[in-house]
């Protein structure tokens, strides 16, 4: 049996007085172990009291008493990232996709921790998986096209955002990004594509974008801001 701090004690019955008005507490004694449960707790009540080092702490200790729960890896991940440590958010991402290789949403999560850190072809591989599990993740294939244009691939960034556009035809950021691809790859048509798009939905945008990429044949779509 292990041993419960008075400090510990507090903890618990203040969150089990919360989940037993919901009528769950029995429900959760019988899914969940009690070591586990007493770290989960608290790193949740560190999180609220905004202590995250305390709850990286503890969700640590609810982790390695149960290394399958990958959700708990995911959050320490965030919490590091939150704390500006890119690689030990990394390091638990990695954990955490480790623990469901079939989520997409884990896999695009480490993708952005890892263009975060500037790591754009190790973000690009991430984003891979997340799109071959989820097809329709629209931010993922954003993040893949910006990390790749970030090396100069614009051509494979085109292909990325041209994606993330038709998933998301009213996000602005994606439609700036692939006009900016289609600008390096001396495609005029193509910008001028992305800037009517743009011009319809996100004016200012547009306007930016059109100056930036020195069409002022363009200007017209966005006479009216002037």
């Amino acid at each position: 049996m292990c041993h419960v701090s008075s400090q510990d004690a507090f903890y618990l019955v203040l969150v089990a007085s919360l989940i037993e008005n919901a009528g769950l507490l029995s429900t959760i004694r019988v899914q969940m172990n009690f070591e586990r449960m007493r770290w989960e707790w608290r790193g949740w009540l560190m999180e609220v009291l905004k202590r995250p080092q305390d709850a990286i702490a503890a969700y640590k200790q609810a982790y390695a008493s149960n290394t399958s729960r990958w959700q708990l890896a995911h959050v320490i991940g965030f919490l590091y990232e939150q704390s500006g440590n890119h690689a030990e958010a990394e390091a638990w991402l990695v954990r955490a996709c480790e623990g469901n290789p079939k989520s997409g949403d884990a896999w695009f999560n480490l993708g952005f921790i890892r263009d975060k850190a500037r790591r754009w072809p190790k973000a690009i591989e991430a984003f891979q998986k997340a799109v071959a599990l989820a097809p329709n993740q629209d931010r993922a294939w954003y993040g893949m096209g910006l990390a790749q244009a970030h090396l100069g691939n614009h051509a494979e960034a085109a292909k990325a955002l041209e994606e993330a556009a038709r998933l998301q035809p009213m996000n602005g950021h994606a439609w700036y990004a692939l006009g900016m691809a289609y600008h390096h790859l001396h495609e005029p048509e193509q910008v001028k594509r992305a800037a009517e798009q743009l011009a319809q939905f996100d004016p200012q945008r547009a306007k930016v974008f059109i100056r930036e990429t020195e069409r002022a044949d363009l200007h017209h779509l966005v006479a009216h801001l002037d």
